[in-house]
């Protein structure tokens, strides 16, 4: 042990990277389907090194992954941040904001009560609204009050402290909210609400774990019989001839001959016609009233499968239903939509939002074609532009430390750290505009986000080590009964606004409190209590908001209490 404890000393990195290793182990335990992830596990073996050996921690290299945790965060939520309003996203984001106040306005008169310090009291908001990030604005708040060094060194250590108390409380809290106690509260049945809201978005549910061996989409060649109904029509008439099959004849052979199917070409008799489409449309429909014909010729035909980032103001915040009835996706198939790294359910009434990730198939041109409309091909990269988040960290972070307030004669800035996190909105939001700035692989988002605010929490937890049973002492029982008053009340005020002042569907809205938590394991506790994905509609419109809120809470919180 004294050999090991010299190394971590001479060596803290190692600590560091030690206490991930564990915490991330630690956080894939599950109890009863719950288990801490590995932020919270992080910050607790961090808290057990700092216990057990005295590793000194850099304060530089806790902001260099700090900062990198906050403009992944940001450039994630910028596209839907600045669209939220739009369409019934206005009352997702509404829980978004409201939720957040709420905690805030309960934790500091809980602090004032229980005579907190700056730092247990941004710890016990942080842990008890399951929002870990508030930890390193808070950390950033303290650095600049006008105390002594060793006070804000023990702040500091009380942050780690009392989010690893409160936050088992909150994570708990959210989860049994959303998938038990809320649902019993409106007396609601969670699957049959689920029904009811697929319905009206127009979803056919499959069963989990089973799928069609079908190709869902296909393209195949019938011969046109005399006295066929398309027989005279032109292309653009027989397409319509099923009302809402959404058929299309992309080729045909005429006496021998290749013809690329104009939607002006009348079809005759004795022709062969390419008809893309559904699998079901064609086996169901056609298959029943032509004659199908194997013409490999024929059937040779370049198919693209792409997916689409939706950059286009017409399409956005409009259904599937609307969309689909565009000349411009003729031809075009949408196998799944992808929003914030969240698949989204598709229905007729499903709304499209700037900055989904539409994947769609078909012929080669058409595609093409609607690629113009929609926004840009997404082509596969692996490759991060550092000179937008290099710059972009860099320009958030001056402004941040710079930009400043006055408040009953105390000058306040808004930091760095909230700086940053507004650069990343914005850059997320530029690149939704133009898909091909500031591009930054998905996989190098989520690597920010984890490497990011877990080494952060792991570096805050070995500094709240030696300080720990003291505070423990100090603050204990109340603290974590303080931690639950937090969590639950703004659990239970949003669920009562978001239901009755906004009208949310409970399904959806019980997705948008765990987005107003900012807590996946929710949405995750809902989707499995329901049997269904369409949560993720509500969670998806608050998450964005909550977070840019949640995060700034650790200034506030300390600005208040001090």
């Amino acid at each position: 042990m004294n050999w090991l404890g010299g190394m971590l000393a001479k060596y803290p990195e190692l600590a560091v990277y030690l206490a991930l290793g564990v915490g991330f182990w630690v956080g894939t335990i599950r109890i009863r389907g719950f288990s801490l992830g590995g932020t919270t596990g992080s910050l607790l073996a961090g808290i057990a090194i700092g216990l057990v050996f005295e590793v000194p921690v850099s304060g530089t290299a806790k902001s260099l992954l700090f900062l990198l945790f906050l403009f992944g965060i940001g450039y994630e939520v910028g596209p839907k941040f600045f669209s939220a309003m739009k369409g019934d996203g206005w009352r997702y984001a509404a829980l978004g904001v409201f939720m957040p106040v709420v905690g805030l306005l309960t934790a500091w008169p809980v602090a004032a009560q229980l005579g907190l310090d700056p730092g247990l009291a941004a710890g016990m908001l942080s842990g008890a609204l399951t929002e870990s990030p508030a930890m390193g604005t808070a950390n950033e708040a303290i650095a600049a009050l006008a105390v002594a060094e060793d006070l804000k060194a023990l702040y500091v250590a009380h942050i780690g402290v009392a989010d690893a108390l409160c936050y088992v409380g909150g994570a708990l809290g959210v989860i049994l909210m959303c998938s038990t106690i809320g649902p019993r509260l409106l007396g609601v049945d969670l699957k049959q609400e689920a029904l009811k809201t697929e319905a009206e978005y127009g979803i056919t549910r499959t069963r989990s774990g089973v799928s069609s061996a079908w190709r869902p989409f296909e393209f195949r060649a019938y011969r046109i019989a005399a006295g066929g109904a398309a027989v005279g029509r032109t292309v653009a008439e027989a397409e319509r001839l099923v009302p809402g099959a959404r058929l299309f004849i992309e080729r045909l052979r005429r006496e021998g001959e290749l013809v690329e199917a104009t939607k002006d070409i009348t079809l005759c008799a004795g022709d062969i016609v390419v008809v893309a489409g559904r699998r079901n449309a064609l086996v169901g429909v056609l298959g029943e009233r032509a004659v199908e014909v194997d013409d490999r010729e024929l059937l040779d035909i370049p198919v693209a499968s792409y997916s689409i980032f939706v950059t286009s103001a017409g399409l956005d915040g409009g259904t599937l239903e609307e969309a689909a009835a565009r000349d411009e996706v003729r031809g075009v198939f949408l196998r799944r939509i992808v929003r914030r790294g969240q698949d989204i359910p598709i229905g007729l009434k499903t709304v499209i939002e700037r900055g989904d990730v539409m994947y769609v198939v078909g012929t080669e041109s058409s595609v093409a074609r609607a690629a113009e409309a929609i926004g840009e091909i997404v082509e596969p990269s692996e490759v991060t532009d550092f000179v937008a988040v290099g710059l972009a960290i860099v320009a958030g972070a001056l402004l941040g430390a710079a930009a400043s307030f006055t408040v009953a004669g105390v000058s306040i800035s808004i930091g760095t750290s909230v700086g940053v996190l507004l650069a990343g909105i914005v850059t997320g939001f530029a690149r939704s505009r133009r898909p091909l700035f500031g591009r930054v692989p998905d996989g190098a988002v989520r690597f920010m986000q984890a490497i990011g605010l877990s080494g952060f929490v792991a570096m805050v937890g070995i500094g709240a080590g030696p300080h720990f049973a003291a505070a423990i002492r100090e603050a204990g029982i109340g603290l974590l009964l303080g931690g639950l008053v937090v969590t639950f009340v703004p659990l239970i005020s949003g669920l009562y606004f978001g239901r009755y002042v906004l009208k949310i569907p409970p399904i959806l809205l019980f997705g948008a409190i765990s987005g107003a938590q900012t807590f996946t394991a929710a949405l995750a506790a809902v989707q499995e209590k329901s049997g269904s994905q369409i949560a993720v509609v509500g969670y998806s419109g608050a998450v964005a908001v909550a977070h840019v809120f949640l995060t700034t809470w650790g200034t506030v919180i300390v600005l208040l209490v001090s």
